[in-house]
């Protein structure tokens, strides 16, 4: 492996620790070395905080090594001011000679300034080291920036014989859940969610389910809840209304006096393009990711809409014979593991 993309791996690695916590920032990651040994490491704060050069070069001890290291970043360094100081200043106050970036920053206050930056100082700067795992990385925010939309993961589970829930009959008689996943398969949703921004349901799952769409069963900041609730059926007995989390409504309902305080509601047309109108919104809501689990309705208008990225989908051990079946994905798979009982399967909507 050539020496420079052994130092962006490790990036890589290093930038994962911000995993769910730097939203809308991206989760950057930079190693400072200086004659083939490691003196710093970093990654992105949480919003707000320190950017991951700034982490990296706190990081080192000996600060007069820097003026003969190379520093690594998954990502161009920021040029402009916004919550912290343009980490290429910081570059160039250090006098670090060499700059080896993944990955050119799409953010139209960045998209090349930076880089300018550090040459127009005198900085050696190479570009492009792995950018194929560096925009794997990036993804969510790549989508945000590139595509002016949220990096969307779809996620069910379904039963051997394809349905994704039980007939409505059946709850009558038993309101009880009806899990078609192990516990295990459930505890790697929650950790999932915690990875996301934001996590999104239709109205019958709520109505039925209940759900408090949190981390219960993982540590980590638990997602904004948002939800397609088109005539405020909802009320504020739900969970997903409880306030300790941000909220958003989608409905066509403009009367403000039907609205639950402390959540914030989006009036859209449901007469078209629901999902892209919902990610018109979540756009301007700064939302670089987001997880839709349900119900079936909501996944299968993202499909048909084709706004998508990912889907993750459980298949149980179990049976339902009648209920509400499956959405349909018509894409290669591209990954799968199995966890005790259930099996899942990864596809990419290329």
């Amino acid at each position: 492996m050539k020496i420079h993309e052994k130092y962006i791996l490790r990036c890589i690695q290093v930038a994962k620790n911000g995993l769910g916590f730097t939203f809308p920032n991206p989760m950057v990651g930079s190693v400072i070395v200086h004659e083939n040994k490691v003196i710093g490491e970093g990654f992105t704060s949480p919003y707000g905080g320190p950017h991951a050069e700034v982490n990296a070069i706190n990081s080192v001890k000996n600060k007069a090594l820097l003026s003969k290291a190379t520093l690594y970043v998954t990502l161009e360094p920021c040029s402009h001011f916004g919550k912290t100081p343009p980490c290429a200043n910081l570059i160039i106050e250090h006098k670090i000679p060499k700059v080896v970036i993944g990955l050119l920053d799409p953010h139209v206050k960045v998209a090349g300034d930076g880089i300018k930056k550090l040459k127009d100082a005198g900085c050696e700067v190479l570009v492009s080291v792995l950018e194929k795992e560096c925009r794997d990385h990036h993804k969510r925010f790549l989508a945000y920036h590139e595509q002016k939309r949220p990096f969307i993961i779809l996620k069910w589970a379904e039963t051997l014989d394809g349905f994704i829930a039980p007939e409505q009959a059946l709850r009558e008689t038993d309101p009880s859940p009806y899990w078609i996943t192990n516990l295990q398969s459930r505890q790697l949703v929650h950790k999932w969610r915690s990875e996301e921004q934001a996590i999104l349901v239709g109205t019958n799952t709520i109505l039925k389910d209940n759900p408090k769409l949190d981390v219960r069963l993982w540590t980590g900041k638990s997602p904004t809840r948002i939800l397609i609730d088109r005539n405020l059926k909802v009320g504020n007995d739900f969970h997903v209304m409880d306030g300790s989390v941000k909220t958003i409504v989608f409905t066509q309902i403009e009367h403000s006096k039907k609205y639950v305080t402390g959540v914030d509601y989006e009036v859209i047309d449901f007469s078209k393009n629901i999902a892209q109108q919902i990610c018109e919104v979540l756009y301007k809501h700064n939302t670089l990711s987001v997880i839709i689990e349900g119900g079936s309705k909501t996944l299968q208008t993202f499909l048909d809409e084709n706004l998508w990225d990912e889907a993750r989908v459980f298949k149980g051990a179990n049976y339902f014979t009648k209920g509400l079946k499956a959405p349909i994905i018509n894409k290669a798979i591209v990954g799968k593991r199995t966890i005790t009982t259930d099996t899942l399967t990864f596809f990419n909507n290329d």
